[in-house]
Order: C-alpha cells, then structure tokens, then sequence
C-alpha cells in the first residue's frame, strides 16, 4: 500500500492530510493512490447505487457495499470526474489493474475501511473532524502553539509530550478526540476510539472501584491499574486526570501507560489538562453559538413568516421541497431541576444525532431542537411524490438503530413545495407526533396522512373537553356499568364495530347471540339510544372512539 509520510499531515483543519493523519492508524488505509495532503474535503458523501447523491466539490465517498474492482474502477471514474477526491471501501480493497487506471486517470484516492469499524462511525469521525475545521476556519488564534479548538492536533501534542496514546473524554465519557499510538494501547481503548464512547461495561467497572469519585473529586492524577477489572480487553493500566474551568469540570484525559507516571511526567500532564481546558470551552462556545444560530434560522423557516425566504437561503433549502419531521420523546416524566437538566442534555444529543443521520441520507437537511422537540426540514427531490414517504422510512431507520438509547417517537409531515407548504407541514408532523405520543398504535413513526383520522379524534377530543356537551345516552351507559358491573358499552361499541352483524358481534364479546341480542334491548332502555336511527349510531359511534382516545391524550 502507498504511505503518506507524517510530516505531510501537518494540513488545514478540514484537509485530507488531516483525516489520514487522525484516522488512519485506527480506521482508514491507503490501498492505491497517492494523495495530496494540503487538499481540503469538502464534504463527506454516502454513495447509495439506486439513487445517485450530488457530489460537492472535493467529495470523500463512503463506498458502502462496494466490493469487486470493476465496481471500485467504475465508482472512481464517476468520482473523479465530478471533482470528488477520494473513494473509501471496506477492507480489504481489491486493486486490480483496472483500479489503478483509474487512480491514475482521475487522480481519486482509494482507501479501505478497517474491519470491525461501521460506517456509521467512521461518517462520525470525519464530520467531526471537518466540522472542528469549519469553526476553526474563522478564528485564526492559537492557544499553546496549537490552533484554536482544534482537539485532535492537541491530542497529538500531548501524545508527543507524555509518549503515550491519549483520548480526551466529556463527562459523559464521550471520546472528544484521540491521539495517534493507539494500536499500542489494549482492546478496549480500540473500541472505545470506534464507538466514539466508553462502553457501559468498562464505565461500570470505573464506577464500582471509586475510580469517577477519585478523578473528579480531587486535583491530582489518577492512577487505573488494570488488575481489578475482570473485563479482560481492558487490560493495559491507565492514568486520568480531570480537565476543568474553575469549579466546571470539562471532561477528562486518559493516558494508556503501562507504568504509574513519574512525578515530572505528572506534572506535564496536569500542565496538559489546563490547556486542554482552555480548547474545550473556545471549542464549546463556538459550537454554542453556532448550534443557536441554527435554531434560529431553523425556527424562522418553520414559522414560514416574513424572514422565512432568508432564513431559508441561509439554510440552502430555497426552492427546494422539503418535508418537515418532528420528533419527541414517548412522555415527560416529572422530576427536579437535575431531572430537567439531564433531559436537556438527553434531548440535545438526540437531536444531534437525528441531524448526522439524517446529513448522511440528505444532504443539506437542517435540525435544531426548539421547544423540547427536534425539528428536521428534509429536501427532498422534486418531482417525487413520495417525500414523505421516503422521510418516514430514513426516520425508521434512525430509531432501529440507536434502539432504546435514544427512546422517541417520529412524527412526519407532508411535501412542503414553497415557504407556505411549510408551516402545514411542521402542522402535519406535530399532529403525527401527537398521536404517537398518545399511545394510539404502536408504530413509533407516521406520517400524518397515516393517522389522520386520529388526529381529528385528538383535536375534537379538546373541543368537547373545552366546552363538555349535556349528559347523553353513552353518558347513561357508562353510569350504568360503574353502578352494576354492566358490559353494555363494550356490547355496543362490538355491535356498532361489526355493523350491525350480531353473531360476528356476539362472537367478538364471547356470549350466545340471545344473550347479546338481550344486552341491545338493555342498552335502548338504559340510555334511550334508537339503534335503528342511523345519526343515533353515528353519534355512539364517535362518542366511544373520543372515549377511547380521550384518557391517552397529552
């Protein structure tokens, strides 16, 4: 395979000299091509055979499930002559003559995805990594010799300083960024880097022997001797020391060593930690800003208002049709202010999490959390009149694969062709979500043309209980059951459901069709309802499914 030597990474943030430089001892191999290390990505695009995406310029393509070479020469083709600059396909890459033609032809890098890594991680990391070089690409400070914000290079210097790997972590043990070296540390610290986030199995571990309380509550370094875990990939010692702001803790360095530190390297770490800290909060303050700059613009759009055209221009979503989706979670349970914080956080890491699935399947799509839910406006191609449809299905796919971490409920709008379509799309999709969180059904994604009729249950639900009718004959019914232990409204609602049909009816409740036939006389004489009237039975009718939907409602 072709090498890169190191000091050519030394590059611009968002560069591909960069990318290799940071990934490539852990994820990423160069299988056939030389690259240019001081040319920037300029975006990261995943390629799907059944509906070609659009390329920015500079675009580094995910070749999922692109295996034999006269797809890999062909996919390099396409690439290059649309200004992409590299090609990334699951290891082993097959290079073959024809492969290396087009490498040479086109000038398109191919490199191979380790195995064990997904896909799903490595679109992490690299947005990651080019996102950190969008923010630090306005603001051209340094701090400690090292550009502003930029984790990774710090990592890398500290690595150099302490010769030993390293991983900067958030209080919730997230890996914020890594230092090369890693294949000199153990298999935990390998999947750790690929999960982007310390497995519960390792966290537990820390946990139980105090290891948390020793970082957090003091100032010293702590030292993790690998001996008392029965995990057995976590078996190389670490020492960790905490990164803080005054009383703020930040997060965390872990350093994979094999020995306890010796007080001169202690003290270049704990001096390491306050540099850390100062890239940590300019790194957060920008993401800040910029996260409520997205949520405003975002807020604008959907509001559809006077400043809805500009905001969306800002966005890139003019004169596209978009579907607006909305997703919340299942229920509010109550709870103290730590509660609330805590959901807050929860919320906003779902909604980072929807906006990088779905950056993935659409480019372009813009979501911000507003008002305790998750709003996304999703383009969608024109001329298609299944958007929504198809919205719904990535929406799906994004909750089967963060399974219970992130419990929510889906709900999807419909195509939004102008600035008008908008607000009775986000419309659409609250009404969706409103039914989901109802308990209506058990599908944790619709499309409000799906639940429609619910939805007019739910809002004719809240304009009788703003103004409740007179007492009438379901009223009666209801009294009656309560009073004597009566079944006559589960008899009605099965004869009202099979139209009339008293043996299906009668087979639905599990009585002889006499005994039903005997309940409808009761249920006449109790609540003076006409059976044979046909608005008496479309009036029962509504009344038991607003009953049915009433206690769910939120």
């Amino acid at each position: 395979m072709d090498s890169v030597p190191p000091a050519a990474m030394t590059c611009s943030p968002a560069s591909f000299g960069r990318v290799l430089d940071h990934l490539g001892t852990t994820l990423l191999d160069i299988a056939a091509g030389q690259p240019d290390p001081t040319v920037e990505i300029g975006g990261v695009v995943i390629y799907d055979p059944l509906d070609e995406p659009a390329l920015p310029p500079r675009a580094l393509v995910l070749g999922v499930g692109v295996h034999s070479s006269e797809q890999v020469a062909a996919l390099i083709d396409t690439i290059g002559a649309r200004g992409g600059v590299g090609l990334v396909v699951r290891a082993p890459a097959l290079v073959d003559k024809a492969v290396r033609d087009a490498v040479a032809r086109t000038g398109t890098v191919l490199c191979a995805l380790s195995r064990g890594a997904s896909w799903n991680q490595l679109a992490a990391l690299l947005r990651s990594l080019l996102a950190e070089g969008d923010l630090q690409s306005s603001a051209h400070e340094t701090i400690g010799g090292v550009p502003s914000g930029d984790l990774f290079a710090l990592a890398n210097a500290v690595a150099a300083l302490l010769d030993a790997p390293v991983t900067f972590e958030d209080r919730s043990s997230r890996v914020l960024a890594f230092s090369g070296r890693q294949d000199e540390a153990d298999l935990s610290r390998v999947e750790t880097i690929l999960g982007r986030q310390v497995p519960d199995r390792y966290t537990r571990v820390l946990e139980e022997h105090g290891v948390f309380r020793a970082l957090y509550g003091g100032s010293r370094p702590v030292f993790v001797d690998a001996k008392f875990s029965e995990v057995p990939q976590l078996s190389m010692p670490r020492v960790a020391v905490a990164v803080r702001a005054g009383d703020d803790i930040l997060g965390s360095i872990w350093v994979a060593t094999k020995a306890p530190f010796s007080p001169v390297r202690e003290q270049a770490l704990i001096d390491s930690a306050k540099l850390v800290a100062l890239h940590m909060l300019r790194l957060r303050a920008g993401a800040d800003v910029e996260r409520r700059l997205r949520a405003d613009l975002v807020a604008t759009v959907l509001e559809a208002g006077p400043g809805a055209a500009d905001a969306a221009a800002r966005l890139g979503l003019a004169g596209r049709p978009v579907v607006v989706l909305a997703m919340g979670p299942p229920d509010e349970p109550p709870g103290g202010a730590l509660s609330l914080a805590r959901r807050e956080a929860e919320r906003q890491r779902a909604a980072d999490a929807l906006a990088l699935h779905l950056s993935a399947v659409h480019s372009g799509t813009a979501v911000a959390l507003l008002g305790g839910m998750a709003y996304g406006v999703i383009p969608v191609p024109p001329g298609r009149g299944n958007g929504d449809e198809r919205v719904a299905a990535v929406a799906r796919d994004f909750l089967q694969r963060t399974g219970g971490r992130l419990p929510g409920l889906i709900g999807v709008g419909r195509v939004a062709e102008d600035i008008a379509g908008l607000a009775r799309s986000r419309a659409d999709a609250e009404r969706a979500l409103r039914v989901l969180r109802a308990g209506i059904g058990s599908q944790r994604v619709a499309r409000a043309a799906d639940v429609h009729v619910d939805c007019l249950l739910l809002e004719l639900g809240d304009l009788i209980g703003a103004d409740p009718p007179p007492a009438g004959p379901i009223t009666r019914l209801l009294e009656y059951d309560s009073a004597h232990g009566g079944v006559l409204v589960p008899t009605l609602r099965a004869w009202l459901d099979a139209f009339g049909d008293v043996i299906a009816a009668a087979a639905t409740v599990r009585v002889h069709p006499n005994t039903f036939r005997y309940r409808l006389r009761r249920i006449s004489e109790v609540s003076g309802l006409d059976l044979d009237d046909a608005e008496s039975r479309f009036a029962a009718m509504l009344q038991l499914r607003l009953l049915d939907a009433s206690p769910r409602a939120r």
